[in-house]
């Protein structure tokens, strides 16, 4: 029996080494080179059963290999790994034709996984979608910590797909970027991009918002007007804060989905529902379902492909990238040039962004606008975030020692109970700060075990099938060890 062949083309000669070893214990036969011209001079004499390249090379991007290698031998899979671990990298690795993408450094054990599932995959050819033509245009999406390389992954996957989505996060984390991204990399993207805020609309006008309304449908409607819906023909429709929507709304767009028509009100013809769904929220539906606030049928329509979007503070490392962007955006818009100095950047590392990337924006715009040097420092940083604390969070920063577990909780509690006294009652307090605690709790000890579940649940003291069922509940990525 011939054992399978894999092409690996990689200018690092280290990552070829590793690369060889551990395909070769799999059971892989491996061909490397550090050069793109020796793997299509490979591809075009039909040998290898799958490719794996990297992005950067030192004759040719592998990006550009793609389809050259999809036209000759449509049936060849092609891995991509990057160090350049940006949306659009990913995006334009599924579209134009690669069966998986991996950002450096990756996870060893995901690879082998990969090829095993690229090397069993039917044969007939897939067909990739034509790159936008702006594919060159400033990024939508910044960050390189693992958690934005999997929402990337995600985005690129759903690029050649048209399935409805949910964004979840916290308000400021950039659900509305992610929409968008979605909608100007993927199938949909020469029709129109619609959104629309529930929490903004008066309760007895979201129906006429969405679906529009006859002449005459009520007191006011002197002509007929299109909905959000008829607006969206084509495209996306934006569908945010949909924790927001009303029960009678609810059952209406639940029959949308259904039966991929409706009608406007004061209006008998059907018109057809010829749009893609994206939905978003901050609020924990799951918890809206049990006080019976969301309905149970709508959130599994709505929830074909979960994306939860981290805050800030669970992706410091992308911070200075951030503030970099943020600034140089600043400064586009005719305000100084700015930049920030280490200590400056550190110490927004240390903050806890309640605001998230919305209120890093902020402070970037401010700080450009009215710091008179050049460069700022960690102190004028300081200034600002100070300002900005409530008078009760200065209280644990001033006593001696680091602060305890408990009044960080205590801390914590009295913060939450303040930002969610927004009418939906007391009934579910207790599990909506149970989940805060969980997550992270749960997040770092499969980060210590480097995702070894097992490790983890005897850490937590949790049996097994536990911990598997609280990582699905509460929409825990788990990433095994990483290079």
């Amino acid at each position: 029996m011939t054992l399978p062949t894999v092409l690996v083309a990689d200018d690092d000669r280290s990552i070829r080494t590793v690369l060889t070893q551990a395909l070769g214990r799999s059971g892989y036969q491996v061909r490397s080179t550090g050069n793109a011209a020796t793997l299509w001079r490979w591809v075009e004499e039909g040998e290898g059963d799958l490719v794996i390249t990297d992005v950067v090379m030192p004759d040719e991007n592998g990006l550009d290999l793609i389809p050259r290698i999809r036209r000759i031998r449509p049936d060849l899979r092609v891995v991509v790994m990057s160090a350049q671990s940006t949306l659009m990298t990913a995006v334009k690795a599924a579209q134009r034709g690669a069966f998986e993408y991996l950002p450096k450094p990756f996870d060893l054990q995901e690879l082998l996984s990969v090829v095993g599932r690229a090397l069993a995959a039917p044969s007939e050819p897939s067909v990739s979608a034509p790159e936008p033509r702006d594919a060159e245009e400033r990024l939508p999406l910044i960050g390189r910590s693992p958690a934005m390389q999997e929402i990337y992954r995600t985005i690129a996957r759903l690029t050649t797909a048209d399935l409805t989505v949910m964004i979840n996060g916290e308000s400021g984390t950039g659900k509305e970027l992610v929409a968008r991204a979605l909608h100007d990399y993927g199938k949909r993207r020469g029709g129109p991009f619609v959104p629309i805020n529930m929490a903004a609309i008066p309760r007895e006008l979201i129906e006429s918002e969405l679906f529009g309304h006859e002449r005459g449908a009520f007191t006011g409607a002197t002509n007929r007007s299109q909905g959000r819906f008829e607006q969206a023909n084509g495209g996306t429709l934006f569908l945010d804060e949909i924790g927001d929507m009303p029960p009678e709304a609810q059952t209406r767009l639940l029959r949308v989905l259904q039966e991929g028509e409706f009608t406007s009100v004061g209006g008998r013809q059907p018109i057809k529902a010829n749009v893609r769904i994206v939905a978003a929220t901050h609020r924990d539906l799951r918890n809206a379902i049990r006080q019976g606030l969301f309905r149970e049928d709508l959130f599994y329509r709505l929830n074909v492909v979960p994306i939860r979007l981290p805050p800030l503070r669970e992706r410091v490392e992308d911070i200075p990238l951030l503030a970099r962007h943020f600034l140089d955006r600043a400064r586009d818009d005719g305000l100084p040039a700015k930049s920030l100095d280490q200590p400056a950047v550190d110490r927004l590392k240390q903050h806890n962004w309640p605001g998230n990337v919305r209120e890093l924006e902020n402070l970037m715009r401010r700080l450009a606008a009215l710091c008179p040097d050049e460069t700022i420092g960690a102190e004028v940083v300081e200034a600002e975030l100070r300002d900005l604390a409530p008078p009760e969070a200065a209280v644990p920063a001033q006593a001696a020692g680091p602060e305890t577990l408990s009044r960080a909780v205590e801390r914590h509690i009295k913060e939450f109970l303040a930002a969610h006294n927004d009418g939906l009652g007391a009934t579910d307090i207790y599990d909506r700060i149970i989940a805060e605690v969980e997550r992270p709790l749960i997040r770092l000890t499969l980060a210590a075990t480097r995702g070894n579940q097992i490790k983890a649940a005897a850490m937590l003291g949790l049996n097994r099938n536990t911990l598997r069922k609280k990582i699905r509940d509460l929409e825990i990525p788990v990433v095994r060890g990483l290079m």
